[in-house]
């Protein structure tokens, strides 16, 4: 069973990854009144499989999970799983401020179809290291798939610092970390010290964790651009570290644009598709949509790339 052989792997995890190396975080299409677009999530799905990733990353930040209800996340791990069947990995964000609802969202995930959960540490309520540890490990104890942390203290205003995920990779049921710490010293000491496969969540990192031994990342950009973003690991693989700079370098100004322009990658996402004519849709309130300067400026870093 693909689910059970991933939530044992142990020293396997350094050599094969877990969920695959270029992921991205899909964000989650509506429709023009706000509802869940499912037959746009088929679409997309399809979209970025064919053009290069080997997984996606459902309901994370980017896929807007703090708007989406519970039964619109299962919903939406049903119709990609349908549209996809094998072809990729699917990873079901789950993550909450509330530890037991935290699991309840990690089993359904993977009753649903989802082979692994991102857990992001909880927010707001900013936890001792030990009480986020204890938290982890409750979710990962109750999972049937294997658990992704979620390092992204920019947003919870917590860290899983480097010690605490040094003994939760310990635990056979977590096999991964999404880093978004910016903290390269501290994610170093990771790759060095544990098996976790490391993701770079930050696009703008991918290319300089995957040259210290980076699993892959989980994207935001490949909703866009997802043939560009796997070509820099594909270049560092043949040995052409020249080209993957390149490569990496190229793509700056879409990663700028997208990711730290001042708006949620969220929106900028969803307003580069739409100009695709791909599936997007609103944004969910407490967010608004990009104003048309932004489009303009997307879509100009977009073309210079492709």
């Amino acid at each position: 069973m693909r689910v059970r052989r991933l939530l044992h792997m142990t020293d396997e995890r350094s050599t094969t990854p877990p969920f695959g190396r270029a992921l991205c975080a899909m964000i989650t299409p509506f429709t023009e009144d706000g509802a869940l677009d499912l037959d746009g999530a088929r679409t997309l799905a399809d979209r970025l499989v064919r053009e290069g990733c080997d997984g996606l990353v459902l309901s994370g930040t980017t896929g807007e999970s703090p708007t989406t209800t519970d039964e619109e996340k299962t919903e939406l791990i049903r119709a990609v799983r349908e549209a996809l069947g094998e072809r990729a990995v699917l990873v079901a964000g789950v993550g909450t401020a509330d530890t037991r609802h935290t699991a309840e969202l990690a089993l359904r995930a993977g009753r649903a179809g989802a082979d692994g959960v991102l857990v992001v540490t909880p927010y707001c309520s900013r936890p001792p290291q030990d009480a986020v540890e204890a938290h982890f490990r409750e979710v990962a104890d109750a999972s049937d798939v294997p658990v992704m942390l979620y390092d992204i203290p920019g947003r919870t205003g917590t860290r899983i610092e480097p010690e605490t995920m040094i003994r939760l990779a310990g635990h056979p049921g977590i096999v991964a970390v999404k880093d978004c710490s910016y903290d390269l010293l501290g994610i170093q000491k990771v790759l060095r010290e544990t098996a976790l496969a490391v993701y770079a969540g930050c696009d703008e990192q991918i290319l300089p964790l995957y040259a210290l031994g980076a699993t892959g990342y989980v994207s935001t950009v490949a909703n866009a651009a997802p043939a560009h973003m796997r070509s820099v690991l594909d270049a560092h693989d043949a040995g052409d570290t020249a080209e993957a700079a390149r490569l990496q370098l190229a793509a700056l100004p879409l990663i700028e644009a997208m990711t730290a322009s001042g708006l949620p990658g969220t929106v900028t996402a969803k307003a580069l598709l739409a100009t695709l004519a791909l599936p997007a849709g609103p944004v969910r309130p407490p967010l608004r949509p990009a104003t048309g300067t932004t489009v303009t400026a997307l879509r100009k870093a977009y073309d210079a790339l492709v």
